[in-house]
């Protein structure tokens, strides 16, 4: 990560505001979370201010989700951010910005789905409106939703990292599991629109079942075995199936054969994170580890 020379602090954020959004200027603000292109404030009660911070990448990913998430969150069944307003790059602060509604919870990381069936129907009716065919000129993912083999070399070199580390019990377990994934025929239905990030971070719990989604910035068109590797990364031991019955239309085999290759993915990749924080080095988050052990855990008996 290459983080932006200019410091946010709540002086600049309410600067911004003032400048281009005078009306919200007022409300309190609060500092709300880091992530791997953003920093979140709380703006009020309601509203979220959304900052590019670390990547050159955020500024793209901003302008997108306030370009298309207004027409898809109607039709979504749990609550996202909503754009509001798109800040422009200024003397101030160069870059674009966002203004979005808040969504109330705790990050999954942090506090896991523990009610199976309901976080399973909640998943299921969230990722069965969300994937719907995509018009002309949907966004293209970031490695997201095109064909599991691109990612050949990265899976590689995380699997070899994490088994260096001591972190993986049975590396050739987590091997098969990949190599049936990728061996699956390719998705040949319509590019259909994908989160393209769900990880436990990206989805928030309250009383132990998913109450929203957030972080839209992966948003875009393509095969949606990406989004199915969710199942197994969010949802307790035991739910997958309960969440396969309930997603329309039923996904096909290979289809959940490569799902179960993106689920290994997210799930080294996490480890790796996980572990990172465990030790203080850069980027690490220390509550990434348990559930990426989790959803190994689960990938390698399933394939079992």
């Amino acid at each position: 990560m290459s983080h932006t020379e200019i410091e946010i602090t709540a002086e600049l954020v309410r600067d911004l505001l003032r400048d281009q959004h005078p009306d919200l200027a007022d409300h309190l603000l609060r500092f709300g979370a880091r992530g791997w292109d953003s920093q979140m404030w709380r703006l009020g009660d309601d509203l979220a201010v959304r900052l590019p911070w670390a990547t050159q990448s955020a500024d793209a990913l901003l302008r997108k989700e306030h370009a298309w998430l207004p027409a898809l969150a109607p039709h979504l069944p749990l609550p996202v951010p909503v754009p509001q307003h798109l800040g422009e790059p200024s003397e101030r602060f160069p870059r674009p910005w966002i203004v979005t509604t808040w969504v109330p919870g705790e990050p999954a990381d942090r506090a896991p789905a523990t009610r199976a069936e309901e976080a399973a129907d909640a998943l299921a009716a969230f990722l069965t409106a969300l994937h719907r065919p995509a018009p002309e000129g949907a966004p293209v993912g970031r490695g997201r939703g095109g064909p599991l083999a691109d990612h050949a070399e990265g899976f590689a070199e995380q699997l070899a990292s994490a088994t260096g580390l001591g972190l993986i019990p049975d590396p050739d377990a987590v091997h098969a599991v990949w190599e049936d994934a990728v061996a699956a025929p390719e998705w040949a239905g319509p590019a259909l629109w994908l989160h393209g990030d769900l990880h436990p971070a990206n989805v928030l719990t309250a009383d132990g079942t998913f109450c929203g989604v957030i972080d839209f910035g992966d948003l875009c068109a393509g095969d949606p075995a990406c989004d199915l590797a969710a199942p197994w990364i969010l949802l307790p031991d035991g739910a997958a199936d309960r969440f396969h019955g309930a997603y329309q239309p039923a996904a096909d085999a290979a289809t959940l054969r490569r799902a179960r290759g993106w689920a290994v993915l997210r799930a080294l990749g996490g480890i790796l994170i996980g572990d990172a924080g465990v030790h203080g080095r850069p980027g690490g988050k220390p509550t990434w580890g348990p559930p990426a052990h989790a959803s190994l855990r689960r990938l390698i008996a399933t394939a079992r």
